[in-house]
């Protein structure tokens, strides 16, 4: 399978593109160490990362944040009519807390995702939209998270994400097998309780770190901490899910996952959980969570899914299959046709607030 992105990838690309999307040190000289996993110098370690930024294979190098725990954030979708789609999209993106905006094959054809330092933040904006669009907005927040993850091999032929992964070669390993699936209960009150050096941290983070040899010492001198400070701070940001890993973002656009479906399924409510947790640990599924149903609205779906892949074809097979042996319910599949906005969450609302309320309060004692 040839494609743009490959060209002039060697055996030490494959393993940074496929061995850091995750776990990369947090260390002041990360790259160093890197480099002597791949076997290769600090500065040629880095140069590889910036080179496959450049080149669209990498999105940016640094942290993922995690959503559902820094703030309040809702999946959400509009009925926007042919003529006014534009208009519409145009309005939505506007917002700077919405991060993620895609056209979809469906009659709920817009999807976007909200992320707010409050849920009256959050709820506010949706109904500015319905304001400003004169459309109803269906509010979809994650209730159960059961397997999130945009991690995952792509250098190779695979016809969707984790066709084939780390669990491939052990003796009676299912392909791609992953441990540790569960249903975690999302909170919509959501608010990280942030020290003020945590908050700025994260501001810092938010968009990636530097490309340096030093990037946590240059975040340092950006928030006027020490850098073991801020060390520190990044590694407890991790153990409490703030941060939910530290590496590069793969472009799987442009690494050919570009046919990628959302799949909504009308589960028993008695059986959700259980559901949940099997499908979550299938190796082709790469998100699965648990949504309310909105029946005033004609919603009555409440488990979503995703599974990306290169060819549609194969992406429909899957599907087929899951229908067929684990989830036997009514369901619709919902293609992205189109990307109308794709950043990353924006905390400034949320982290500004809880730094300056903590500093205040440290000024009145």
């Amino acid at each position: 399978m040839a494609g743009s992105w490959r060209d002039e990838l060697d055996g030490v690309d494959a393993a940074l593109i496929d061995g850091f999307q995750s776990g990369v040190p947090v260390a002041e000289r990360p790259f160093r160490e890197v480099g002597e996993t791949l076997g290769v110098s600090e500065t040629e370690a880095l140069g590889r990362v910036e080179r496959l930024r450049e080149r669209g294979v990498f999105r940016r190098f640094g942290a993922v944040l995690n959503p559902p725990v820094i703030g309040s954030s809702t999946l959400a979708a509009v009925r926007a009519p042919a003529d006014r789609f534009d208009d519409v999209a145009e309005v939505i993106n506007g917002y700077r807390q919405v991060n993620h905006n895609y056209r979809r094959d469906h009659e709920w054809n817009t999807w976007f995702v909200v992320t707010a330092g409050s849920r009256e933040r959050r709820d506010a904006i949706l109904a500015e939209v319905e304001a400003r669009t004169g459309l109803s907005v269906l509010s979809l927040p994650m209730l159960t998270d059961y397997y999130i993850d945009l991690e995952f091999s792509v250098v190779n032929d695979d016809r969707f994400a984790r066709e084939t992964g780390p669990g491939d070669g052990a003796p009676d390993a299912q392909p791609g097998a992953r441990a540790g699936v569960d249903a975690t209960v999302i909170s919509e009150a959501a608010t990280g309780d942030l020290s003020p050096l945590e908050a700025d941290v994260l501001l810092a983070v938010q968009d990636g770190l530097p490309l340096s040899p030093t990037p946590y010492r240059d975040v340092a001198r950006e928030v006027g901490a020490p850098v073991d400070r801020v060390l520190e701070t990044v590694e407890g940001l991790l153990d409490r899910g703030c941060i939910k890993r530290i590496g590069c973002v793969v472009n799987h656009v442009v690494t050919g996952f570009d046919a990628n479906c959302m799949v909504v399924w009308d589960v028993p409510d008695e059986r959700l959980d259980e559901r949940g947790r099997a499908v979550g640990s299938l190796p082709y599924v790469t998100l699965c969570y648990h949504r309310p149903r909105r029946p005033d609205q004609g919603w009555q779906y409440n488990l979503f899914t995703m599974v990306h892949g290169r060819e549609q074809t194969a992406v429909d097979a899957v599907l087929d299959e899951l229908a067929a042996e684990h989830l036997p319910y009514p369901h619709e599949r919902l293609y992205s046709t189109e990307t109308l906005k794709q950043t990353g969450a924006r905390y400034d609302d949320l982290v500004a607030s809880a730094a300056r309320g903590d500093r205040e309060a440290s000024a009145d004692d």
